[in-house]
């Protein structure tokens, strides 16, 4: 594979650009193998500056739900977009979307549209502290609930004062989470939880029933809000809310990623109960409003209730991840792949500084299979027969080059890997 056009813009950006790029979008901690710029996509492939096609397991971290340019959705959004996009005010489909959604996420009695899941976070912690007048938010160790000061998980530039009233407490760990919600009784205002455990370099674990039940009780006899935080699988593990699966309805859940299939939009959906505290809040912006991502939205959610994509993406899922599994272990491997296949984390046994997972996928890409070495991936419905052929193909060529050079592996270069409590 040629990166010439690749390298050219990488060296444009790092003048223009600090560090050449920044947040998830940067390929700094990834193989040398993985293209920072791309030109096109279509389906569940992506091609890169110089032409080179890979087929995506990443689905641009999770917007990619249906398939890149799905026609549908795209051509929803282009009608909305020769009518109106960013006006003086809303339009109809805004109101057509609320109702579209009240109607599927169970717990949900009203909706309020944003741009970024860090916006819907946000405005989660906000509607809280407005609902039960008080202070203490509390937030599982390592969960990512967006880039805004009060949970980025980079340091830099974030006061403590930022950070002042967030408390934390162990994921799954239902003891753990009752101590934190008695150590500040009176002045919790909400719960957040992820719909399960999502951590980069991590391996990922589904929800304890009895987890999600203890925090649902806990909010109830506190007075705080339950915030499920869906951002990233929303309607890739349900249709409806994901804890909902649990028999656990939250109070407020938000949304994004692949809720407009590749437009931006985000949600907060909420309960009754706070449905005062949202309208008290102020929260805002320019183009929160702008209607053809709305009207991509409202394509999307039709699809999401009336296609079958949620079962092929589970049977690809399985065949995938039951195809990785029998490879690697022909080459003398052993993966890790935890989470929902949906949405899948791989890792290797026995590889501490994931040099071999590095390797690994360094190959896949460079062959022409974007996987990723750290981060959950994000199946979508457009890969198909045709896709996992192929990826079988370059993953088989992966392992076997890997196992051929595996001794002479080097380390991972600025790999930084967040501890968990108790960790070496």
């Amino acid at each position: 594979m040629t990166r010439t056009r690749d390298r050219e813009l990488r060296d444009r950006a790092s003048k223009v650009i600090p560090d050449g790029m920044y947040g998830h979008q940067s390929v700094r901690r990834l193989p040398e193998e993985f293209p920072q710029f791309f030109s096109k996509a279509k389906g569940a492939r992506i091609w890169d500056v110089d032409g080179n096609e890979y087929v995506d397991y990443v689905s641009a971290y999770g917007p990619n739900l249906f398939g890149y340019g799905f026609e549908p959705v795209d051509r929803a959004a282009a009608i909305q977009q020769a009518r109106g996009d960013t006006l003086t005010g809303p339009s109809e489909v805004m109101v057509e979307l609320a109702e579209a959604f009240v109607g599927m996420v169970s717990h949900a009695d009203w909706v309020m549209f944003c741009k970024n899941g860090s916006d819907a976070t946000t405005m989660a912690l906000v509607v809280a502290r407005a609902h039960t007048g008080r202070k203490t938010v509390l937030v599982a160790r390592h969960a990512y609930h967006g880039s805004a000061p009060w949970c980025t998980p980079r340091p830099a530039g974030i006061l403590p004062e930022d950070r002042a009233h967030i408390v934390n407490f162990n994921y799954n760990d239902a003891e753990s989470l009752t101590d934190a919600v008695r150590s500040h009784a009176g002045d919790v205002a909400a719960i957040f939880a992820t719909p399960f455990q999502h951590e980069v370099f991590h391996d990922q674990a589904e929800p304890n029933a009895e987890f999600a039940r203890v925090a649902r009780a806990l909010c109830d006899e506190s007075g705080a809000l339950l915030v499920v935080d869906d951002v990233r699988a929303g309607f890739r593990l349900d249709r409806d809310c994901s804890w909902a699966r649990l028999g656990v309805q939250p109070d407020l859940s938000t949304w994004g990623k692949c809720i407009a299939n590749g437009y931006a939009l985000s949600a907060l959906l909420g309960a009754e109960k706070a449905r005062q505290a949202a309208s008290e809040i102020y929260v805002t912006g320019s183009f929160w409003f702008s209607a053809t991502a709305m009207a991509a939205a409202l394509e999307t959610l039709r699809h999401v209730r009336e296609s079958n994509y949620l079962e092929h993406i589970i049977a690809a899922g399985l065949r995938l991840r039951d195809g990785l599994q029998r490879q690697a272990a022909g080459y003398g491997f052993s993966l890790r792949q935890t989470g929902p296949v949906q949405m899948p984390q791989i890792l290797f046994n026995d590889d501490p500084d994931l040099r071999v997972g590095y390797a690994w996928t360094g190959e896949c890409v460079r062959r022409g299979v974007y996987l990723h070495p750290y981060h959950n991936m994000f199946l979508s419905a457009a890969h198909g027969d045709q896709e996992l052929t192929r990826t079988f193909e370059v993953t088989d060529a992966a392992f076997a080059s890997v196992k051929q050079r595996r001794a002479g592996l080097g380390p991972v270069v600025q790999l930084t890997r967040p501890r968990r409590p108790g960790s070496n």
